[in-house]
């Protein structure tokens, strides 16, 4: 049986197919856990902005509280005792402090959903970058297969331009330079 003579470029074709699909691999794997954390954070971010409508819901009924309490100590008339009138206001200034530590807690709570909001949209560029490398690195594996099995330099030249162009965004998931 005669042996066919390997031409030369297949062994640099398949070097090429070799390093698109460990990229295409390490893509995926990538792209995966980018993606994992995008969901969490958004999740994460989802809790501190309903924690954020549950101070703002008590603390609008201090607020209605305390303003109704003042309503009524100003219809008190002269003859009031001492006593209830310290009463209210005791209980004006105590209203007053929760409102005030609601605010505090809700300035708080924006800043934390806001931030988790920050590592949910970084994680999503990562993500989509990885999703475009593996789209491209994918398609250069396949025209360089077709090369092979057809011995076609020029599909293996459109795979190879296909595979920089999915190494290049492959490598945008990394340092997302887009």
């Amino acid at each position: 049986m005669a042996e066919e003579k390997k031409e030369a470029w297949l062994n640099y074709l398949a070097l090429m197919t070799v390093i698109f699909a460990v990229c295409a691999t390490l893509s995926t794997f990538k792209g995966g856990g980018y993606s994992t954390r995008s969901v969490m954070s958004q999740s994460q971010a989802s809790d501190e902005w309903a924690f954020f409508q549950s101070k703002s819901i008590k603390s609008y009924m201090y607020q209605m509280q305390r303003e109704n309490l003042e309503l009524k100590l100003s219809d008190f008339p002269k003859s009031t005792p001492l006593e209830t009138i310290k009463s209210y206001q005791d209980k004006i200034a105590d209203y007053k402090a929760k409102i005030e530590k609601y605010e505090q807690e809700k300035t708080e709570l924006q800043a934390k959903a806001k931030q988790l909001e920050g590592v949910r949209d970084e994680s999503q560029k990562h993500s989509q970058a990885f999703g475009m490398a593996i789209i491209f690195l994918q398609i250069a594996i396949l025209l360089s297969s077709i090369a092979g099995l057809l011995k076609k330099k020029m599909v293996w030249y459109g795979g190879i331009a296909t595979g920089l162009v999915g190494l290049f965004y492959f490598l945008d998931g990394f340092f997302v330079i887009l």
